[in-house]
């Protein structure tokens, strides 16, 4: 596994660069799977506005006044906090490399460039303004549509869903959250895709009325966005193994250097209790979810067992001989449920994106996104471990009740009548 992109490049090319480790595998493709579905929204939203499917939102835009107190005293800010937390991510990038996300939220920085960074931000804008200001100023109205505002919907969409992907995750790991709230809540790790989905709909849903658009016609444009970006972001937790891995597939152990090798149910059973702490969570009286698959002599081990060497959160045990900031490997391999969503993913997504102009009705495409995206992680639940609820006959995870929910609720748009349908 690749944590960060030290330990990339140095498999990939045998070159050693420790800053590279400021790099995280993770938040780089976090980033790349926003970045796409950006691409792919922008692209559809201006489709749909030459169909004439948006109306613009009128806004009045001041020319000739100076910058007001606020703009600078804004910037001055923004200035600052790059300023302060980039060069000082500079000064200590080996301490920082370890934990980012720390660095991030922590009072560390450099306080001399972060006052030089507001003075700079703050020049710029003053004589920005000032070679545009006149004696007289004027306004002038200007049609502003749904596409031009990519960055505002995607900023949206990050903040409102990292929220409610880490309050959903709280939610099934409960008795982890209560031990260290505030670390569970700032970790990269631990994001719930549908607490992050429901959170971000609501927020957008909220800043369309507010902008004067249809959030049906969003919706419809998003589908094949959300698609891809799950994709890229199911490739981070794979490179960087974040924990997102399936059940024990019993058929292969780890050896002491972190390989894996055949192993026969006997030979599990002797690894569960050699290695007791790594299975803890399940419990002395319950039974450990596996597997006992063997590989096809046709194809690579690795498609149906991986023991995630490296692992970015250090699960499992020590790597026999290795002392770096990753040295830790899962004793027993696991099925790699997010190598497999990141390829039915991808391969959803060009489903949705070669037959989007097809949904002629608002929300049927985004139905049919809903149908696709709740059976695919229905299923791959089989094979994942979730905290499962206790309902008596049946022991459903947070995710199989919500992906069961939203096939329902893709159904239902899917058929709605034509005459419950309004265009925009």
């Amino acid at each position: 596994m690749f944590p960060d992109f030290h330990y990339l490049f140095q498999s990939l090319f045998g070159i050693d660069i420790p800053a590279l480790s400021i790099i995280k595998t993770f938040g780089f493709f976090v980033a790349m799977g926003f970045l796409g579905g950006a691409w792919v929204l922008g692209k559809e939203l201006k489709r749909k506005k030459e169909e004439g499917l948006f109306q613009p939102e009128i806004i009045v835009e001041e020319i000739g006044k100076p910058a007001t107190n606020s703009e600078l005293i804004s910037v001055g800010l923004l200035g600052f906090v790059l300023g302060f937390k980039i060069i000082g991510l500079f000064l200590n990038a080996e301490l920082v490399s370890r934990n980012p996300i720390d660095y991030i939220f922590s009072f560390q920085g450099n306080l001399i460039a972060g006052i030089l960074g507001a003075a700079l931000l703050v020049y710029l804008r003053y004589s920005e303004k000032k070679k545009k200001t006149t004696k007289t100023p004027t306004s002038r109205k200007m049609e502003v549509f749904p596409h031009q505002r990519v960055a505002d919907i995607i900023f949206i969409a990050a903040i409102t869903g990292f929220a409610g992907a880490k309050i959903f995750n709280a939610f099934e790991t409960w008795d982890d959250f209560i031990q260290n709230p505030i670390q569970n809540l700032i970790s990269p790790s631990g994001l719930t895709f549908y607490g992050g989905l429901i959170f971000a709909t609501i927020a957008l849903y909220i800043y369309s009325k507010k902008k004067k658009f249809s959030f049906r016609q969003l919706c419809d444009a998003a589908a094949p966005a959300l698609m891809l970006a799950y994709a890229i972001g199911r490739l981070g937790c794979q490179f960087s193994g974040d924990g997102d891995w399936g059940i024990y597939n019993s058929a292969y152990i780890t050896q002491a250097d972190g390989s894996l090798t055949n192993a026969s149910m006997e030979d599990f059973k002797n690894q569960v209790a050699k290695y007791p702490n790594s299975f803890k969570e399940f419990g002395a009286s319950h039974t450990i979810p596996q597997k006992h698959v063997q590989g096809s002599s046709a194809l690579p081990v690795w498609i149906v067992a991986q023991n995630f060497k490296h692992n970015v959160n250090n699960d499992g045990i020590a790597i026999e001989g290795e002392t770096g900031s990753y040295s830790h490997v899962l004793p027993v391999s696991v099925f790699p449920t997010s190598m497999y969503e990141a390829i039915g993913c991808t391969l959803l997504f060009l489903l949705i994106w070669s037959v989007r102009r097809k949904f002629k009705l608002p929300l049927q495409l985004f139905g049919f996104y809903l149908i696709l995206n709740g059976l695919e992680r229905f299923f791959i639940e089989k094979i994942r471990v979730n905290y499962e609820y206790d309902w008596g006959f049946i022991h459903p995870s947070q995710a199989e009740i919500i992906s069961f929910l939203l096939v329902l609720v893709g159904i239902a748009l899917l058929v709605m009548p034509r005459k419950d349908r309004k265009i925009a």
